[in-house]
């Protein structure tokens, strides 16, 4: 039978799988349908109400695409929506969410030395801050819906600076950052479910009335879609920043993120412009190398002290593990073979961090760490990486029987 802490990590790899998948998808959808609008042209053959064509080749065929503006003169029979890799994407990210952050919320969500909050207190902010997300988004849009759109992305711009700095007051590093992908993705996908396929649907249903659609509801898509599309490279980042502490774990990782976010506007600048034949404006990859340098350049400042110090207090979880049998032989292997990496200054050549900065230097740090410590060091080899520390199987052993002596697993 399945232990506990087994299934779980692979449940956490197939909603992880999941949701690449689904992004892939929707993102793919998304760049496409934005590049293929902006590359629509005029032609004096085009049936009434289309607003541009465009010829493509792909897989050793030609498609001729059209677009209407507002809509055709009657609904075509067949109308493929695209609309569920959005709710997937975000759906199976949601599930990610519970299985690492809210289930894990004492090692991943909170940290006493950032706020001394419970880890219930924890998940209702972050359950409540990707509903404030959307509702602040919507009501910029809805106040700034006749505005200048840069205007309406300035203000937008402050509120992600705004919850990138508010996220790092309450939450690790590592949650922080991806909590503001989530919250941006929420976002993102909100557009979708609550404005974009709702207007289409207005559109079907006046078609099928026989009434002629108002142009509002695609332009008012239109403007959601956009939104969209410039988010998405910065997401991509934040989903990713949880492997690299480099961006998660300095002092300036809200800043880092709001920089990144400039960075997702003048890529998607470029590409746009290209897309719709307009220019090659040139100047938006030396602006992006420019904020990369920098956002380099803030990751050096002092690491974020996250870890325990030798005197923290142990939670009921952490006194089970060091109380366990076995664990005064597991502390000696995980500092004789682990703590040169994992520490707070790790001495290992190339290691200037703590790799995700997971620290492996006390009590209270090795037993917050367990499960891992068991999955990646004691049931696979993992870790070390390349055995390069050398330890032996015996020691492997030690790992695990220490660990489910801790959690009963195996008895």
């Amino acid at each position: 039978m399945f232990e506990l802490a087994v299934m779980g990590d692979w449940l956490a790899f197939a909603v992880r799988w999941v949701h690449v998948i689904t992004a892939i998808a929707w993102i793919g959808s998304s760049f496409y349908f934005i590049a293929l609008d902006l590359g629509l042209r005029k032609a004096p053959d085009l049936p009434a109400g289309a607003h541009g064509e465009e010829w493509q080749v792909h897989g050793g065929g030609f498609y001729h695409i059209q677009k209407y503006l507002v809509a055709p003169e009657r609904l075509p029979e067949h109308l493929t929506w695209f609309k569920w890799e959005s709710y997937a994407t975000w759906l199976s990210g949601f599930a990610m969410l519970v299985l690492i952050y809210y289930l894990g919320a004492d090692l991943y969500l909170v940290d006493p030395n950032v706020a001394d909050i419970a880890p219930w207190q924890g998940i209702l902010i972050s359950l409540a801050s990707l509903a404030l997300g959307w509702l602040a988004y919507n009501t910029l849009c809805r106040v700034f819906v006749d505005a200048n759109q840069t205007v309406l992305m300035g203000a937008l711009f402050l509120v992600l600076v705004a919850m990138s700095w508010g996220y790092t007051q309450v939450f690790t590093g590592r949650a922080a950052l991806l909590h503001l992908g989530a919250f941006t993705a929420t976002i993102m996908s909100a557009n979708v479910f609550m404005i974009i396929i709702p207007n289409q649907k207005i559109v079907v249903a006046d078609l099928k009335a026989g009434r002629s659609p108002d142009p509002k509801y695609g332009k008012i898509a239109k403007q959601r879609s956009t939104h969209n599309n410039y988010l998405t490279l910065p997401v991509l980042f934040l989903m990713l920043s949880n492997h690299y502490p480099l961006a998660f774990a300095t002092e300036y990782n809200w800043i880092i993120a709001s920089l990144v976010f400039l960075m997702g506007v003048t890529i998607r600048h470029y590409f746009n412009t290209i897309h719709a034949r307009a220019g090659n404006p040139t100047w938006t990859w030396l602006a992006t190398a420019i904020l990369f340098i920098l956002v380099m350049w803030l990751s050096t400042a002092p690491m974020r002290a996250t870890a325990e110090d030798g005197t923290a207090t142990l939670t009921p979880r952490q006194e089970r593990f060091v109380a366990a049998a076995g664990f005064d032989e597991v502390h000696d292997i995980v500092l004789g073979r682990c703590s040169m990496c994992h520490a707070a200054e790790p001495f290992w050549d190339g290691i200037r961090w703590a790799p995700k900065d997971v620290r492996l230097e006390t009590e209270a740090q090795i037993a917050r760490y367990a499960k891992d410590i068991y999955l990646q060091a004691g049931l696979t080899h993992a870790m070390p990486p390349a055995n390069v520390s050398y330890i032996e199987a015996a020691e492997r052993r030690k790992i695990v029987e220490w660990y489910r002596a801790a959690t009963g697993a195996g008895s």
